[in-house]
């Protein structure tokens, strides 16, 4: 990355500055001792300094960047604020409104911030998540190739042929609607909590080499699946997943408190209903390496989890500010509880 950052944090800085416009009133005065810089009488802090790196060092992956820069960085936006105040642009609709979604977010990100801190994670908490989804059941993994057909009769015609010889990835490639199908609806390596319950359960009951001979169905269509192989996994110990299991079960909690809030609410939704799109299914193929905890269950930040957190400016190479939105929880996913790693290829 270019390290001539400072027109690029200015092009994703305009919320920032007037964020900073408007609590000037609040914030304590900065003392001279306390202070990097002076913009026309108005201190700099070094928290300001010291804020302004830990959020380049979080968009830029950890890249630094010389202090003075970032110090010349933070004096355009003090610039920039006393312009904006000399014209009063901080009195403007637009500029009121998108204040008060910032602040709106950042108070909603502390609610969240402050009920994890009050509930953190317990030892046991993690131990029992450890054993439900990375030991046990899911110690085993399978690889297993299917087709996918829309009614029930097709997939028993298939399995029809597949009794009289025909070959799997043969049908597979002329008949499934799965985009696995091109590879004759090979699925690779997964354990089953990565795949809908009927269709794991259909897996894990067959016998190597054997293909289910009555048609499975699930939310997806009709499936005849074909087991391949299967292997028992190298179980990682509780401490190398730790950081996987603690923000996923941040998120659970944070659901859970969400939900109870909302039960305990009187929410009217005024929006009219839209009619629902069809959307494609999904394919079940699941990603490549997905047995491992980073992608099982994606890692968020625990100071601030990722269902906590507001948007955030443009990345400093980007040139195009960013909208503050009200963070959003995350979705509980019953495929995305973190698996032990190591569990071998996996196909697209």
């Amino acid at each position: 990355m270019n390290k001539k950052i400072i027109p690029l944090l200015l092009a994703g800085s305009g919320l920032l500055a007037a964020c900073d416009a408007q609590q000037k009133a609040s914030v304590p005065a900065v003392n001279k001792a306390d202070a990097v810089a002076e913009v026309n009488g108005q201190y700099i802090s070094k928290s300001a300094l010291a804020n302004l790196e830990s959020e380049i060092a979080e968009r830029s992956q950890g890249q630094t960047f010389p202090k003075d820069k970032l110090v010349e960085e933070l004096v355009q936006r003090e610039l920039l604020v006393q312009e904006a105040l000399k014209k009063q642009l901080d009195k403007s609709p637009e500029i009121v409104e998108k204040l008060e979604q910032a602040k709106r977010s950042l108070l909603a990100q502390a609610a969240l911030q402050d009920y994890l801190k009050t509930k953190p994670i317990t030892d046991e908490e993690m131990k029992a998540e450890y054993d439900k989804n990375v030991g046990g059941a899911n110690s085993m993994e399978y690889k297993a190739s299917h087709i996918l057909v829309k009614t029930k009769d097709e997939a028993e015609k298939l399995i029809q042929q597949l009794d009289k010889g025909a070959n799997f990835k043969e049908l597979a490639k002329k008949n499934s609607t799965d985009p696995a199908g091109a590879e004759g609806g090979d699925l690779g390596w997964f354990v089953p909590t990565q795949m809908v319950p009927p269709f794991s359960e259909a897996v894990v009951a067959l016998e190597n080499g054997k293909y289910t001979k009555t048609p499975i169905e699930t939310q997806f269509g009709w499936h005849v699946i074909l087991r391949e192989d299967s292997r028992a996994q190298a179980v990682p110990p509780l401490e190398a997943v730790k950081e996987q299991l603690v923000p996923f079960l941040q998120r659970q909690r944070i659901q859970t408190m969400l939900e109870t809030l909302r039960s305990q609410a009187k929410v009217e939704i005024l929006l009219p209903k839209e009619a629902p799109k069809a959307e494609p299914a999904p394919s079940l193929a699941p990603p490549a390496e997905s047995a491992s905890p980073e992608q099982a269950a994606p890692p968020v930040d625990t100071t601030a989890p990722e269902a906590a957190k507001p948007a955030e400016p443009a990345p400093a190479d980007a040139a195009k500010p960013a909208e503050t939105e009200a963070p959003k929880p995350a979705e509980p996913d019953a495929t995305a509880a973190p698996q032990p790693a190591d569990a071998g290829e996996a196909k697209q």
